[in-house]
């Protein structure tokens, strides 16, 4: 049985444009390698609508799993719910409130 693959994408225009460290990208690849996925892509990318569903529509179909981190606040450039609901074609709201009970120890 194969390994199943996973990307990472970091969405932060301070981290894309070098002016901050990306701590969240290194730590998700941790975190997915510790489970044994294979991490074939990591990606560092602005906040925004089109990049992000630029990133996802690129990566989607050569991996398994695609991880988004960064792009968290609720800033007019922090997009990346919107750029991910512009290109999935169903959308899981209960595995986001899982993940959202989970962050805050529910």
């Amino acid at each position: 049985m194969s390994r199943r693959s996973a990307a990472v994408i970091t969405v932060s225009d301070r981290v894309s444009a070098g002016t901050a460290e990306d701590r969240s990208g290194p730590a998700a690849i941790a975190l997915l390698e510790s489970i044994d996925l294979e991490v074939l892509e990591y990606r560092v990318i602005p906040d925004g609508v089109d990049s992000v569903a630029a990133a996802l529509t690129e990566i989607a179909g050569t991996v398994d799993l695609i991880l988004t981190t960064g792009g968290t606040g609720l800033t007019p450039r922090d997009l990346t719910p919107e750029g991910t609901t512009a290109v999935i074609e169903r959308e899981a709201p209960g595995l986001a409130e899982a993940m959202r009970a989970a962050t805050f120890g529910v």
